[in-house]
Parts: C-alpha cells; sequence; structure tokens
C-alpha cells in the first residue's frame, strides 16, 4: 500500500489519527524536509527507511515506489492537505496505472491552522461566506488557466488565501488592489510564515500595507496570507443563522418569542436496556 498522507501545517500532533497509525507501521517514507518538520518523523518505526523529496524529481520518486515490492508500507508524506497544492496527482496516475494499492489520507490545512492562530472564523455572515484559496502564477503560470488568479478572484471581496507567493510582496498586493477589486487599502490581512511550527509568526496588517509586511518577515517560503474583512478584529455585524432562535432547522423547531428553543434536545450517552 502506498499512503499519501497530509501532514498538516507543521506541528506534529497536528497528524490525524490515521496519518500517524500509517506512519507508525511505514515501512518507506518519502517526505520533503523543506515543508514538513522533522519532528513529525517521531511516528515513524526506527528501522523505517527515509528519502528525501526536497531534493528528488517526480521520476525519482516514482523509482522508489517501483523498487518497493507490492506489499510494501510506503508513506508519502505531503504538507498540509496532499489535496491542496499537493502535485499528487501525477504521483496517483502512476499508482494506479501500475496497479498499486493507493489511499490518500487528508491533513489539517494551513489555512485551518492559520485562522486557529488568529482567533477568526473565515466565513462570517455579512462580510464573506466563500473562502478562496489561490496563488500567484510566478514561474508555473502556465498551470493556470486564463482568469485565473489572485486579481480575478478579488473582485468578489471575500476571504482569500494567498499560497505560494511570498517571494512577490509588491506583485502580490498590486494584483489584491487591482482595477475592479473587492479590496481596498484599509481591507484587513495577516501573514503567517510556518504556522504551527516552533518558529511561527503572524503579522495582522492592511491589503494596503501587505507589501511592508510580508517583507518584514524576511521569509519568502512557507508564508500564507489571508485577506479578507472576515479577519477584522471586531464583533460580527450579523448573528448567524445557525443558532438563532428565530430560524428552524432540521433538528431544531423556530422558537416563539421570548422562548430559547422550540424542541427539547436530549443529550447524554445510550443506558442499555435499563436507561
Amino acid at each position: 500500500m502506498i499512503s499519501f498522507v497530509g501532514t498538516g501545517p507543521g506541528a506534529p500532533d497536528l497528524l490525524t489519527l490515521r496519518g500517524a497509525e500509517r506512519l507508525a507501521a511505514a515501512q518507506i517514507v518519502v517526505w520533503a524536509s523543506s515543508l514538513v518538520p522533522e519532528a513529525v518523523l517521531g511516528h515513524c518505526p526506527g528501522d523505517v527507511v527515509v528519502h528525501d523529496s526536497a531534493v528528488m524529481t517526480l521520476e525519482d520518486v516514482l523509482a522508489v515506489f517501483a523498487g518497493a515490492p507490492d506489499t510494501a508500507r510506503i508513506v508519502r508524506l505531503h504538507s498540509g492537505d496532499p489535496g491542496v497544492y499537493g502535485a499528487i496527482q501525477e504521483q496517483l496516475d502512476w499508482c494506479r496505472a501500475n496497479g498499486r494499492s493507493v489511499e490518500v489520507v487528508p491533513g489539517v490545512t494551513s489555512v485551518a491552522a492559520a485562522a486557529a492562530t488568529l482567533g477568526r472564523e473565515l466565513t462570517v455572515p455579512g462580510l464573506s461566506q466563500s473562502v478562496v484559496l489561490t496563488r500567484l502564477a510566478g514561474r508555473t503560470a502556465a498551470s493556470m488557466r486564463p482568469g485565473e488568479g489572485v486579481a480575478a478572484f478579488a473582485r468578489a471581496g471575500v476571504t482569500m488565501a494567498v499560497f505560494l507567493s511570498g517571494a512577490r510582496p509588491e506583485e502580490l498586493q498590486g494584483e489584491l488592489l487591482a482595477p475592479g477589486s473587492g479590496y481596498d487599502g484599509s481591507t484587513p490581512a495577516a501573514v503567517v510564515v510556518r504556522v504551527s511550527w516552533p518558529d511561527e509568526r503572524v503579522v495582522a496588517t492592511t491589503v494596503g500595507g501587505l507589501a511592508a509586511a510580508i517583507r518584514a518577515t524576511g521569509a519568502t517560503r512557507t508564508v500564507l496570507v489571508l485577506v479578507g474583512d472576515a479577519l477584522a478584529d471586531a464583533p460580527v455585524p450579523a448573528r448567524s443563522h445557525l443558532y438563532s432562535p428565530g430560524h428552524s432547522t432540521t433538528f431544531r423547531l423556530r422558537s416563539a418569542p421570548g422562548t430559547t428553543s422550540g424542541r427539547p434536545s436530549r443529550v447524554g450517552r445510550p443506558t442499555g436496556g435499563n436507561g
């Protein structure tokens, strides 16, 4: 079995239980030392064979897969969640074309970890009910379709998470403020570097001050930028309908004015036949 495991944003205890179990049983691990802390390998057995993909090409990684017996327990470690900028699809295609058993184990995204660090919800009623994950085009512009990118998505003015763009802060700020953007210079933003790592850094700023804030960190990699009104350090402008007594759901009736619940709740564990 070849398991593609998302290690989460970095902290070894932010792996899923399934991810930790796969590492504990692994015979071969391929990991990226540039993106995944070595401490994550502490979940592995002492006799595991480790390959560092930071210095490997896709062909090198596939050669490791091909050189191992079908029964080998292989873990391919990816930072964050493998489904977001994980570059796993070509590896999955090879596994399926070669009849290798394969699975994908999701991981905590850096976006989720950054929101937790900031203590903010990214989908606040009245401010943003959408989150866009994107990046600058850069040297890999050929990977992006026409009309896809920061400036295009900025028109919506919703919460945006920008990956892989720390090396070009002025370009990023310019695209966020391009003509027709839903943001302006005062829109809240946050720069989060190596979220959940021991040396994590967080800079609260605005779109207008974003380039300077990124430059001030001195970081060009493992930089995540969050943008949007939901990041504002202020009370929410509108209450969520989900727990409002004036809103009904499948599990709760709408309450009459002055009451707190339209239906009694039932909590607690089953007590067996004598409950």
